[in-house]
């Protein structure tokens, strides 16, 4: 079944955009060189072992596609990441007439903040830093799709399984840096004595396929959006191809912003499983979480 998605987006991406002709007119050559040298001989043995060849999974290998679209588009929405936080970045902090770059920055931050402390604790805030470059670059690369002569990095298969297994190294890194690699291991099996060998095989299994479940629900999201949109603008060439999408863009953007924030959440969520406040930490938080009594009116303590 993933194999068949593959084919089908790669299918779809058979005329490549501009800039990524622009690239493979470059580079194409010496890297097809390397790719027939060195890993086709790789890919064409392991392959075997499941009854299909290379250009089965990732295409006719030549020089028009040594670097593959999504490779380019990836990088292209890597650096306009960089940008787009250049642009909002704030030349002036200001608190009584903030600008829109901040206040949009500032609501990004406090979306992700608020996930963070709500589902992993305020020990949760140090995971910010990753946590939120997922979340951006998820959402220019979702985005990208609706700039002319661009396609979204995340409707190929490889981008978001990419993503999964960086989000699944990360939660298990944290796992294991926290707990020990005994100590993470041992919450798989559960508080249930006689049942832990069933519930350690079951949530082994269920962790492996985490990466897989993350990567095909964004793929297959933002890969239908792509097709839909196609199909909508082709009704009744050339009258459609440019009003209808245009109409219906918003449902593009809503997508893009949902699948995002269903990333991000799950990822947050399975760094909850694995991560523990410090005991001193965790008594603090909860002294500081206890009610407080001021002027006879009961008060809980704001999140800072």
């Amino acid at each position: 079944m993933l194999l068949l998605f593959a084919e089908k987006a790669a299918a779809v991406k058979e005329q490549a955009p501009v800039v990524v002709q622009l690239v493979n007119h470059y580079v194409g050559e010496p890297l097809h060189s390397l790719q027939m040298q060195y890993t086709y001989p790789f890919w064409t043995k392991f392959l075997g072992y499941f009854g299909t060849t290379p250009e089965s999974v990732f295409g006719e290998y030549t020089v028009e596609n040594a670097v593959p679209w999504y490779t380019v588009m990836f990088m292209i929405a890597v650096a306009l990441t960089f940008v787009v936080v250049w642009v909002l970045k704030p030349r002036r902090l200001s608190v009584e007439e903030p600008g829109y770059g901040q206040l949009t920055l500032e609501a990004g931050v406090v979306a992700i903040r608020n996930l963070l402390v709500d589902n992993v604790g305020p020990h949760g805030l140090r995971y910010f830093p990753v946590v939120a470059t997922f979340g951006i670059l998820i959402l220019v690369s979702n985005l990208m799709g609706l700039i002319p002569g661009f396609v979204a990095p995340t409707s190929a298969v490889s981008v978001t399984f990419a993503l999964g297994i960086t989000s699944f190294v990360y939660y298990n890194a944290i796992g294991i840096r926290e707990n020990g690699l005994l100590g993470h291991l041992r919450h798989f099996a559960g508080p249930i004595v006689w049942l832990a060998p069933l519930l350690f095989v079951v949530e082994l299994i269920s962790n492996f396929v985490r990466p897989i479940s993350l990567g095909v629900r964004l793929f297959g999201n933002m890969f239908s959006d792509e097709q839909v949109m196609t199909q909508i603008s082709n009704l009744y060439s050339p009258y459609t191809n440019f009003l209808l999408p245009v109409a219906l863009m918003f449902l593009s953007v809503f997508v893009a912003f949902m699948q995002t924030f269903i990333f991000v959440l799950l990822s947050i969520i399975y760094i909850s499983e694995v991560s523990h406040a410090p005991h001193g930490e965790h008594q603090g938080t909860e002294e500081h979480a206890n009610l407080s009594e001021e002027g006879g009116v009961l008060t809980l303590p704001a999140h800072t």
